[in-house]
C-alpha cells in the first residue's frame, strides 16, 4: 500500500515537472499575426517570394519582435517549411534565440516537425545549444516527448548525449523519468544507450536514469540501462 502510494506521489510530481515544456514555448498570438509586416508575416504565411523580395530589397533577415523571435523562428512555430529554408538560404541565424531562450530547432522538436528539425540541422542548427527556461536542450526534449525519429536526427547530428539540465536530467534520465515507459520511449533508451549515454549521472535528488525505471515498474528498460553502468569509471 505504501509502495503505490508513493509510486503515485512520484508519478504526479514528475508530471508537475513535465508540465512547464508545453508552457514555455510562445508562439505569435492571432493579435500578433494580425499586425505583423514584412518578414516576420512573409514567414508566418509561408510566402517565399515576398521573403526573397524583403531580403533584396534590404529587410534584415534576422529582424525581432517583441518576443525576439525572428522571422526564422516565427516559420518555425508555423510550420513553414519552404520559408524556413528561404531564409536560412538568405543569412537568417538558426541560432537565434527568442526571449524564452528557444532557437527554432527547439521549437520544431516541441512541435514533433521532424522535417523542420532536418531543415534546421542542414541550416547549421547547433544541437548542442542550451535552451529554455531549465538549460535544457533539444535532445532532451524529444527524448521526454517520445519522438523516437527525432532522437535518432538529433544523435546522428552529434548532440551532446549526457547534457544535464538545471535538474540534473540527461536525455536518458527524461526519457525514464517523464516518459510513459510505451514503444517509443523504450526505442530512445535503446537508441540513447546505443550512442554511448552515461548511465551513472545522478541528477539533484540523486537519482539515476535507472533508479527511476525500477521506481516506475518500466522492467524492459532495466537491462537496457544496465548497459549503460560504469561507462565512465
Amino acid at each position: 500500500m505504501i509502495a503505490r502510494f508513493l509510486t503515485v506521489l512520484l508519478a504526479a510530481f514528475l508530471l508537475a515537472l513535465a508540465a512547464p515544456l508545453s508552457r514555455a514555448q510562445v508562439g505569435p498570438s492571432d493579435r500578433e499575426l494580425h499586425i505583423y509586416a514584412g518578414l516576420h508575416a512573409a514567414a508566418a504565411e509561408g510566402d517565399v517570394a515576398a521573403i526573397e523580395r524583403l531580403i533584396g530589397e534590404g529587410e534584415k533577415p534576422n529582424i525581432q519582435d517583441s518576443r525576439s523571435r525572428t522571422p526564422l523562428i516565427v516559420a518555425a512555430f508555423r510550420r513553414q517549411h519552404e520559408a524556413a529554408q528561404a531564409l536560412l538560404q538568405h543569412g537568417a541565424n538558426p541560432n537565434a534565440h527568442d526571449t524564452d531562450g528557444y532557437d527554432a530547432l527547439a521549437i520544431a522538436v516541441v512541435n514533433n516537425d521532424l522535417d523542420m528539425v532536418k531543415i534546421m540541422i542542414e541550416g547549421g542548427a547547433d544541437v548542442r545549444a542550451k535552451t529554455g527556461f531549465d538549460n535544457g536542450s533539444a535532445l532532451i526534449q524529444a527524448a521526454q516527448l517520445g519522438q523516437v525519429e527525432i532522437v535518432q536526427a538529433l544523435i546522428a547530428a552529434k548532440a551532446d548525449i549526457d547534457h544535464a539540465n538545471a535538474r540534473g536530467w540527461t536525455a536518458l534520465t527524461t526519457a525514464v523519468a517523464l516518459g510513459s515507459g510505451d514503444k517509443e520511449h523504450l526505442a530512445i533508451v535503446e537508441a540513447l544507450v546505443k550512442a554511448g549515454a552515461d548511465g551513472d549521472i545522478k541528477d539533484r535528488a540523486g537519482m539515476k536514469a535507472i533508479d527511476y525505471a525500477r521506481r516506475r515498474g518500466y522492467s524492459d528498460m532495466v537491462p537496457i540501462l544496465e548497459k549503460a553502468a560504469g561507462r565512465h569509471t
